[in-house]
């Protein structure tokens, strides 16, 4: 896998060379081309002027800045190249977060950082800092000349982590909405919607995940292809559970997770996580 940038990691006076590389992949994409209905000819799309009603060629188009309604500033090749941050390549920690302390809404990509020859010593000692003080390091990155990202620095596994981050200004602040308040819960719903998370609990197995949206419409896509016709079926509106059956749907939801638990443990020497496994498969 080929690096997508090389420089340095930098706190305090300590220096270890890097390669940056992607920490996730695409999955296949499904993939479509707009199609004129009467020929299946692909649609071609032009750059039309508003006014004018003409197709614009590329030479002739500009990038403008709306600062009022209908008016622009344009802005030249010569005034992006002013506003570029000069590329660099080290990536300065400049604080270090505790990890608790992180809305993890900042978060956005990740990519490995990956240690170059001469610097493994270093990259593990700053790996085994972060880990056993459980931080964060917070520092910048500028991959291109108009490039430049707030990034974090964390640990997973032997591997040290960038994720880019957002900006603080670029998060929704939870005020502008509406959320219930925490005193419309009773105590006794409170206690046995925690016994039904603790009775689906079990631990994090991302494989077992899959892209269900996906699989259904290449199926459709293969059957299409042999000429089959797809029956639709509507799905349900969803309901919201009403404030009085609350209680009841608690109760009908742990009953179903004991009988389950019963039927999966057989002799009684079911493990915990069968148990679970089993009381998730029988209220899905």
């Amino acid at each position: 896998m080929r690096p997508i940038w090389k420089g340095a990691i930098t706190f305090g006076l300590v220096n270890i060379p890097v390669q940056l590389h992607s920490a996730v992949q695409s999955s296949e994409r499904v993939s479509f081309r707009m199609l004129h209905k009467d020929d299946l000819s692909p649609i071609r799309y032009e750059r039309v002027c508003q006014k004018e009603g003409e197709a614009v060629p590329w030479s002739e188009i500009v990038k403008g800045y709306e600062y009022e309604k209908g008016k622009y500033v344009v802005l030249t090749d010569e005034d992006f190249k002013a506003a570029a941050i000069e590329s660099s390549k080290a990536i300065e920690i400049l604080d270090f977060v505790s990890s608790d302390e992180i809305d993890p809404r900042f978060f956005e990509t990740p990519y490995y950082l990956v240690p170059t020859k001469g610097g493994e010593r270093a990259y593990a000692l700053l790996r085994e800092a972060i880990r056993q003080s459980n931080t964060v390091g917070i520092g910048k990155i500028t991959m291109r000349s108009n490039s430049h990202h707030l990034v974090g620095i964390r640990v997973v596994g032997d591997a040290l982590v960038l994720e880019i981050m957002r900006f603080a200004d670029e998060l929704v602040p939870v005020e502008t909405l509406s959320f219930p308040e925490a005193n419309q819960v009773r105590p006794q719903e409170l206690q046995m919607a925690e016994q039904l998370v603790a009775n689906l609990t079990d631990a994090f197995d991302p494989a077992k995940y899959t892209d269900d949206y996906r699989e259904n419409l290449m199926r459709i896509i293969r059957a299409k292809m042999k000429g089959k016709k797809i029956a639709v079926i509507e799905p349900e509106e969803p309901t919201s559970t009403p404030v009085v059956d609350l209680m009841t749907r608690l109760q009908e939801s742990l009953a179903q997770g004991t009988k389950a638990r019963r039927s999966s443990s057989g002799d009684g020497t079911a493990t915990r996580s069968t148990r679970r496994r089993g009381s998730r498969r029988k209220t899905a």
